[in-house]
């Protein structure tokens, strides 16, 4: 996330949602108003609104904040909150002794995080992951030109360390050497990709009513991303 672009955004609609009272503009009215007009606001919280996702995931149950004549109450704390996260996120860090490197879903692989970045915004963690792995299989079919085959078997044909056959491409993730290193990898990336759908995929779709939670959900990106790197950088070899 650009946190200097975040944070103007911020900036610049909790200065919007500035109650006045009284009069303004040469009338007078018994009833607060924003800084801005309504139309004005509302065309910058569709903005505000996308980091605040970001920044504080569940802003809308967890800020309850109201005010009578104030429509953007909730969001104009939610944006005050959030604002202090980004400006004081390192602060907090090193004084709190969790600085850590950070992982973001957005920043995983774009195959992963675009199969999976619809549900994950609207907490369906169990389903993004679903999503995730879909469109990794998917990937994987365009990259090889198969259709006949899916998951588990697709991945495990795709990196055999045979000869590619007639409408049987490899992908190679090194040059083919014969050296001990090009078997390793090739081998790793097949028992990862079994490993994957036997330990991800599996459990999920026979578990619909387990949810799983955000942290647990984004491990399980971040090891669909790795197998979604191999796929993606790999050279694709086919039969003479």
């Amino acid at each position: 996330m650009n946190h200097e672009w975040a944070i103007a955004e911020l900036d610049k609609f909790i200065k919007m949602t500035v109650m006045r009272n009284g009069s303004g503009d040469g009338f007078i009215t018994t009833s607060d108003y924003t800084a801005a007009p309504d139309a004005e606001v509302a065309q910058q919280a569709q903005i505000v609104e996308k980091v605040l996702i970001r920044v504080i995931p569940h802003w809308r149950t967890e800020i309850t904040g109201k005010m009578a004549n104030n429509r953007w109450a909730r969001h104009r704390e939610a944006a005050i909150r959030a604002r202090e996260e980004l400006v004081r996120a390192e602060e907090v860090r090193e004084n709190l002794g969790e600085n850590a490197p950070d992982l973001s879903a957005a920043d995983l692989h774009p195959w992963i995080w675009s199969g999976a970045k619809s549900l994950w915004q609207s907490g369906h963690y169990r389903e993004a992951v679903e999503g995730a792995i879909k469109k990794l299989n998917a990937e994987a079919q365009n990259k090889v030109g198969r259709r006949d085959v899916s998951e588990t078997d697709l991945f495990k044909q795709a990196f055999s360390l045979d000869e590619p056959k007639a409408g049987k491409p490899r992908l190679r993730r090194t040059k083919d050497d014969g050296s001990d290193t090009y078997k390793s990898v090739q081998r790793g990336a097949m028992t990862f990709a079994e490993g994957v759908f036997a330990g991800i995929r599996n459990p999920l779709s026979h578990e619909a009513e387990q949810e799983l939670s955000e942290q647990e959900a984004l491990e399980y990106l971040a090891a669909l991303s790795v197998l979604a790197r191999w796929v993606d950088r790999s050279e694709v070899e086919t039969a003479s």
